[in-house]
């Protein structure tokens, strides 16, 4: 089956030479449009949403977006194919059977450029052969590696994914599908190996096949970003919220919540919401950090321009005078 190219670029709607900035708003603002909880049309915008975080992986990380940037028009040249398959080793496994995954949230393009399929741990058992007096060695299949996307709601709650696996021999061209069915628990973790026994390659002289691991990707949330079990989110106020005090309506995987921001809060602070992050240790949760950014209007009416001088010539605040 013909590998079908990804225009990442094109998916977020961004140039070639855009920024980090540009390209992770971008993300966000499809993000929000496309996000599954909030779109009306699920199946469209889960199709979409998988789409454009597969897009922001590769291109908000410069290692990733570098070799994406080198195939260019050469991606399916049948060299740069071989060279991309030459690093996709079978642990030692003979069976060269290439596998194809549907369901796991990441199209094949992604797997061979970018996937790191195949891993390194083959391994060796004596099996007595009947009938003879000698031993013969039989080798274990190597196992095979993926991603599966997972959602911060699997990672609340867990869920049960429906996995179609393609292995397909390269000489003879025939492809099998199996269906699987792969459990992701609550609380599962950014890069954890998921593993599904036996599915992997096959083994030689009597050897046990290999298994199948599905390295735990999230997928990129609007609102929140992770780390370990914690959230953050970016909450921009308006000046006069920050000097003022105001209560915010903040989102959290649990449902909306009111916030009050206190008088004086200044750019950076960070306001904890105890146990409202993702699962954690010993049945408890991570907490929610609400960082704050103070946003100016950029484009004040001529009445509001007035209204800021005003201000500028009563207050006696000076930002670049220590305290």
């Amino acid at each position: 089956m013909p590998l079908e190219y990804k225009d990442y670029y094109e998916t977020l709607g961004v140039p070639r030479n855009a920024n980090p900035e540009e390209i992770k708003q971008a993300f966000r603002r499809l993000a929000k449009i496309y996000h599954p909880d909030v779109a009306k049309d699920k199946t469209t915008a889960e199709a979409k949403f998988k789409e454009i975080n597969e897009a922001h992986e590769v291109l908000s990380d410069p290692e990733k977006r570098r070799q994406y940037d080198l195939l260019g028009a050469n991606w399916n040249r049948p060299e740069r194919q071989a060279e991309a398959r030459q690093a996709d080793f079978h642990g030692g496994s003979e069976d060269a059977s290439e596998f194809h995954f549907d369901g796991t949230g990441f199209s094949d393009f992604f797997e061979q450029f970018f996937g790191g399929r195949g891993r390194p741990s083959a391994g060796f058992g004596r099996v007595r052969t009947q009938g003879t007096a000698g031993e013969t060695f039989a080798r274990r299949g190597g196992d095979v590696e993926g991603n599966i996307l997972v959602t911060l709601d699997e990672v609340m709650h867990g869920s049960v994914r429906t996995i179609h696996l393609r292995r397909t021999d390269p000489h003879t061209g025939e492809s099998t599908v199996q269906t699987l069915r792969v459990k992701i628990p609550p609380g599962v973790r950014e890069s954890q190996l998921i593993r599904v026994a036996g599915k992997g390659h096959v083994g030689i002289g009597g050897g046990d096949p290999g298994d199948l691991y599905l390295r735990v990707r999230f997928a990129q949330h609007p609102d929140f970003h992770v780390h370990d079990a914690d959230l953050y989110h970016d909450l921009h106020l308006a000046p006069w919220e920050a000097v003022l005090g105001t209560t915010v309506d903040l989102p959290t995987l649990d449902g909306t919540v009111s916030l009050k921001i206190p008088p004086g809060t200044v750019a950076g602070r960070r306001l904890r919401l105890h146990g409202k992050g993702l699962p954690a240790a010993g049945g408890t949760r991570g907490d929610l950090y609400a960082v704050v950014s103070i946003q100016v209007p950029t484009h004040p009416t001529p009445e509001q321009e007035a209204l800021w001088k005003q201000l500028a010539a009563k207050s006696s605040f000076n930002p670049r005078q220590s305290p």
